[in-house]
């Protein structure tokens, strides 16, 4: 007897597609028009208070498509999969996990108010935050100095709150790129107890990027949304951009709004490979991270490497494994690791790999790697970047599905050369 929810992995393969209002295609179609026929003048105007409303454009007869950029058919079934995924009334997606990101913390947070966020972030986050945010709409943000501590992320908040109202607490767990956890329940209850003291809490939103749905789910940790950049374990290949935000459906609406105005929506032929994609993500996430816990017991064990932050390797009886056992349900297999020396050292290492792939991004079924301090970091601060825990000696790893045994004798061979 079919469970009262199907599993994840049947979710991924077939939610938000129907064969029968499609013409029985087994597969979803690409619907690559800019722009809709409307059935009548009387159609048209319907449409257009159905959007403004809110209404999906195929809820009903009198709903419709209007224009590619407002909604299209592709970009219905990848929301309706993605929100399934992520447990959520609704989901928004985008054309890129910057623009995900970019959309909503523009959207929620007003000139003058704080930000609280877990430390590291991504660099693209980093950037909006204290390279726009902040000199242009005046913008604070506050890094959390422990994010699994009580007393450490009420510190953020409190000092957040001095500078004024605090608009959202941004959380990106594990982060990017060291791989720490964040405590979503704790967070959450700590944001909760705002809602007296400033008239109304503060969004917590989740970047759920280096786990993905099938790995967490942070709404039901007590996130009020979900971001995720498709563009990794989701689109798990490398060729395409996307983004997508979770939730309520009075949170994520004011979201596909703006998205609407700022031209951040996702092609149709995007959508489509994203479907493709979502269909084979339980099969590459359960390869990965077989193969990344072995490539991290070889590296805690390599006589030249100082760090592994791979989470498997959490302290018994900390609250870090503590919150990692709770919410995940697996390591991911995207960490870091710091060899023992510093860039000079890191470089020869890096141009001496044969079959993984120096570049940015992660999540791919290749296996990335990449100098985080003078990559996707680069445009932090040095003493920010360091004090996060980003050193000359990091190197970030995202493990793909090759042989296990590839992977571990090409870091051995590389790691010869410092």
């Amino acid at each position: 007897m079919m469970a009262d929810r199907p599993h994840p992995d049947t979710i991924a393969v077939g939610a938000g597609y129907d064969p029968a209002a499609h013409h029985g295609a087994a597969k979803p179609p690409i619907y690559l028009t800019s722009t809709f026929v409307y059935r009548d003048a009387l159609h048209a105007r319907t449409a257009h208070e159905g959007y403004l409303a809110g209404r999906a454009p195929e809820s009903g007869p009198d709903e419709g498509y209007i224009y590619a950029r407002l909604d299209h058919p592709n970009l219905q079934m990848l929301q309706e999969r993605m929100a399934a995924l992520d447990r959520a009334e609704a989901c928004a997606v985008f054309n890129s996990g910057m623009a995900a990101i970019s959309t909503t913390l523009l959207s929620l947070v007003r000139p003058g108010e704080s930000v609280v966020h877990t430390s590291p972030l991504y660099g693209g986050t980093d950037g909006l935050l204290n390279n726009l945010m902040g000199p242009v709409h005046g913008v604070k943000a506050f890094p959390i100095g422990d994010a699994v501590d009580e007393a450490a992320i009420s510190a953020a908040v409190d000092r957040a709150l001095a500078h004024g109202r605090l608009g959202v607490i941004w959380v990106e767990t594990p982060s990017n790129p060291l791989a720490g956890i964040a405590d979503i329940a704790l967070i959450a209850r700590i944001a909760r107890r705002l809602e007296l003291q400033q008239g109304a809490a503060p969004l917590v939103v989740v970047d759920n990027t280096f786990m993905g749905p099938l790995l967490q789910n942070p709404l039901e940790q007590g996130a009020d949304l979900c971001m995720t950049s498709l563009t990794k374990y989701a689109g798990g290949h490398s060729d395409l951009l996307g983004g997508s935000v979770s939730g309520r459906f009075a949170l994520v609406e004011p979201l596909r709004k703006m998205r609407t105005l700022m031209g951040t929506h996702l092609d149709p032929h995007g959508c489509w490979l994203l479907l493709r994609s979502l269909e084979t993500m339980g099969l590459r996430t359960e390869r990965a991270g077989r193969n990344a816990e072995a490539v991290a017991r070889f590296l805690r064990d390599h006589p030249k490497v100082a760090r592994v932050t791979y989470a498997g390797f959490l302290p018994e009886d900390s609250a870090a494994r503590a919150t990692y056992e709770r919410q995940c349900a697996g390591a991911g297999s995207t960490f870091v690791f710091d060899i023992k020396g510093g860039e000079a050292e890191a470089f020869r290492m890096l141009d001496a790999l044969r079959v993984l792939r120096l570049a940015v991004s992660l999540g791919g079924t290749e296996t990335l790697i990449c100098h985080s301090a003078t990559t996707t970091h680069f445009s932090v601060p040095k003493a920010r970047r360091e004090a996060s825990g980003v050193s000359d000696a990091t190197i970030r790893l995202s493990v793909g599905i090759e042989h296990e045994a590839d992977i571990i004798g090409d870091l051995a061979q590389a790691l010869e050369r410092i």
